[in-house]
């Protein structure tokens, strides 16, 4: 499901133009980034959280000059969905293989 599928599934189910619809998905999706970009977690409860994940310092390897070089620390945003959410995605969905 892509951002124009949401936007036309809420604007068929709310009755409202699909331009306003757009806007205000866009907006959500820009507080969520903003918050996340000055340290804030989001938590929308019964769905799940926007989240900051710090990633250790690591040791990579460079193949094409077969080097080691050192990965930094640094934060990775990632979402953390709610456990109503994983139970309700598990009853209703069917394993694919």
């Amino acid at each position: 499901m892509t951002k124009a599928d949401i936007v036309a599934k809420i604007s068929e189910k709310l009755g409202l133009e699909k331009g306003d619809v757009q806007a205000t998905v866009e907006t959500f999706m820009e507080e969520v980034k903003n918050s996340l970009e000055t340290g804030d977690n989001v938590y929308l409860r019964g769905f799940g959280s926007f989240i900051i994940k710090t990633r250790a310092e690591k040791t990579g390897r460079n193949i094409s000059k077969n080097t080691t070089i050192k990965i930094p620390a640094h934060n990775i945003p990632a979402f953390k969905p709610a456990k109503v959410f994983v139970e309700s995605v598990k009853e209703k969905t069917e394993v694919t293989v």
